[in-house]
């Protein structure tokens, strides 16, 4: 593997999006979320509390097992979501909504810290981010009828864990889209701006920026 990049944000933000133009301009080997099922998803849904730590576990041996595999794939790498994100984001909001207990998530945490140990992290994650409006507005024109009854209240939840997780993350370098601003899907120069500033972090720039000048610019 040469590079491998991981693509991260909230519900709706266009990680997919982004990591499909990336694979097709780049010429990247795209992986997207697994799409095994979770055998305990429609228990969960019935009772949250007692099977939240179950299925939290099913979707973290199947994101490790991802990450370790795309590790042998060659050439570049691109990944729709990280494994970080499954702990330190949505396991965690579903400690805080206490439907998972303290001594669960402590083991949660314990498994999940060793593991990450032995994994090889990115060469960079990009962090797409947008306020709860953007979001609400591109799950809407998306049109998928299972997040339809999302709440904003809880894109704000997951946005507020995103934006501490980002600030502490140390694994890699992280380059940050600011979502509101840039089209990536409906504006080429848009794509075009964030595909240079990918590539000025991988060739080891440290600090990379989005002015206001390069945002305004049309295709």
């Amino acid at each position: 593997m040469d590079k491998f990049v991981a693509v991260a944000g909230n519900i709706g933000v266009g990680k997919t999006t982004l990591v499909e133009k990336l694979s097709h301009y780049l010429e990247w080997t795209p992986r997207f979320e697994p799409e095994d099922q979770n055998p305990y998803l429609a228990d969960f849904y019935q009772d949250m509390r007692s099977w939240a730590f179950h299925s939290q576990i099913f979707f973290l041996t199947r994101r490790l097992r991802a990450h370790k595999n795309l590790m042998s794939l060659p050439g570049n790498v691109v990944q729709d979501r990280t494994v970080y994100e499954d702990a330190e984001i949505f396991a965690h909001n579903l400690y805080q909504q206490g439907q998972i207990n303290d001594r669960d998530y402590q083991t949660y945490k314990d498994l999940y810290q060793v593991l990450v140990e032995f994994l090889p992290p990115p060469d960079l994650v990009i962090y797409i981010r947008a306020s709860v409006p953007t979001l609400v507005q591109r799950i809407k024109n998306r049109g998928r009828d299972y997040e339809e009854g999302i709440e904003p209240a809880y894109l704000e939840q997951i946005n507020d864990l995103y934006e501490r997780w980002v600030a502490d993350f140390q694994h890699c370098p992280v380059l940050t889209i600011p979502g509101d601003a840039l089209d990536f899907v409906a504006n080429g120069a848009h794509l075009d701006l964030i595909i240079r500033k990918i590539q000025e972090k991988l060739t080891g720039k440290e600090e990379v920026v989005f002015t206001p000048k390069e945002m305004n610019k049309e295709i």
